[in-house]
């Protein structure tokens, strides 16, 4: 199977069997995206979604946030991973967009970067959902299921990951690839035991092959 047969089966599988593929976070509009997202580096969407409502009612726009205290913001981020860091992310994020962007979430990735909290992954991640632009946000999910079934080659960083994909997944399904991808690797694919014989990307998978499958009789 060359590389190309392998995208279009992937893409065809997906297309198939998760045609509504969408972000787990709980959101209502671009700002409480953001916030959620910020939240979620290295912490569960699970959790995200049990912590974002007390804030999302305390602070409802970027102008509330803008005039939080850290000491006010602390308690509502406590049981998120790097609390301190993302109470102050948070702030800063909504006082930059208060100050530079009228309180608006920019849409480009060059300006949502310029954000305290806001990686590149971050902002291909807003981009992509809110406006369905072609980006594509690599987590430790897409980087590890890509690998594993053979769509990247040797790459080692999520941006060589990000570069690969894109070679070879149509634009209008990039916004939607990425949810595959990371949906896979959150509940087949997993890190340490992969659930490969749930899986319908086996014909495809070079791991499968390589680890898993029964040789000819």
């Amino acid at each position: 199977m060359t590389r190309k047969e392998r995208f279009n089966f992937v893409i065809s599988y997906f297309q198939q069997h998760a045609p509504n593929a969408e972000t787990e976070l709980l959101y209502d509009n671009p700002y409480q995206l953001l916030v959620a997202v910020i939240l979620s580096a290295q912490c569960t969407d699970k959790r995200v979604n049990m912590t974002t409502p007390a804030i999302f009612e305390k602070y409802p726009d970027a102008a509330s946030l803008s005039k939080a205290t850290f000491d006010e913001l602390f308690p509502l981020i406590r049981s998120i991973s790097y609390p301190n860091n993302k109470t102050k992310h948070l702030i800063g994020m909504a006082n930059m967009l208060m100050e530079k962007f009228n309180g608006q979430i920019p849409l480009t990735v060059e300006e949502l970067v310029q954000l305290p909290g806001v990686g590149r992954k971050t902002a291909n991640v807003i981009t992509s959902v809110v406006d369905q632009q072609p980006n594509m946000a690599v987590d430790t999910h897409v980087f590890r299921v890509s690998a594993r079934i053979g769509l990247t080659v040797g790459a080692t960083t999520p941006l060589a990951t990000e570069k690969q994909l894109l070679q070879f997944i149509p634009k209008d399904l990039v916004y939607i690839a990425h949810h595959w991808l990371i949906l896979h690797g959150r509940y087949t694919c997993i890190a340490r035991n992969p659930k490969c014989e749930q899986c319908g990307l086996t014909p495809a998978c070079k791991y499968f092959q390589k680890n898993k499958a029964k040789p000819a009789s």
